[in-house]
């Protein structure tokens, strides 16, 4: 059983930065016992904990590299259950081993499949951006049965923007991060009340193990991404 340090750590975290949390749709988070795959937008370093907090269960969420490498941040991100990705070189292969672990072992997996881009480049509260298809090739490929993947919108409906230190300073932490190298100043955006909504999970059978293989592996990707990204906009613009 994962740890319930997470939990409380997130808890306390929302609590001191004074956060209004609201959740709706709790009747659709799947049993603690199934394997899920948890997939959220994502534009605060508050994202993480706020998942934790509203499905109430400890949620072991992909990180950018440079979380893993920062000093005191790195605590942080694995005090909550974290995991950081890997250099690019290896980032892949790493991912798809850790986060089929921690399924196998029946803890949850978090993943923001807007990547990096909406921490880095300043978006408005009801935007959401493109999803990348990593997590969707997770659940294809983690074969196990009853995986739930649950899209969980996160949204802000009063927060604060702000402009802090240089952006290149983390390239120094990764190197390889092409969005480092921008000019600018990095913005962090703090919540001060949000409203969690929890979309129709997707659960995945055995028929889409046996179909994914081919131009038919394409489809369902697609598909699964697809449900996500709608499901997520959808709550987004109901939630203001």
């Amino acid at each position: 059983m994962a740890s319930q340090l997470p939990l409380s750590l997130s808890q306390y975290l929302l609590g001191l930065l004074g956060v209004q949390v609201s959740v709706s749709y709790k009747n659709r988070i799947p049993d603690p016992d199934y394997p899920v795959i948890v997939v959220s937008n994502h534009r605060s370093f508050m994202d993480a904990p706020l998942l934790i907090h509203a499905l109430q269960q400890p949620v072991r969420i992909a990180c950018h590299h440079y979380m893993g490498q920062t000093p005191l941040l790195k605590d942080m991100v694995q005090l909550l259950g974290c995991f950081p990705l890997g250099s690019p070189s290896q980032r892949s292969k790493q991912f798809l081993t850790q986060a089929q672990s921690f399924l196998q072992r029946r803890q949850w997996v978090g993943l923001f499949p807007e990547g990096t881009s909406p921490m880095i480049q300043a978006t408005q509260p009801n935007q959401i951006t493109a999803f990348g298809r990593g997590f969707a090739h997770l659940a294809f490929r983690v074969n196990m049965p009853n995986l739930a993947v649950l899209p969980v919108c996160i949204a802000s409906l009063s927060e604060k923007v702000h402009h802090t230190f240089p952006l290149k300073t983390l390239h120094f932490f990764d190197p390889s991060e092409p969005l480092f190298n921008q000019s600018g100043l990095q913005p962090i955006v703090t919540y001060q009340r949000t409203h969690v909504l929890i979309g129709h999970p997707y659960w995945i059978t055995a028929e889409h193990y046996q179909h994914y293989q081919g131009k038919q592996a394409k489809t369902l990707v697609n598909e699964l991404t697809q449900h996500c990204h709608t499901e997520i906009s959808t709550l987004l613009a109901e939630s203001v």
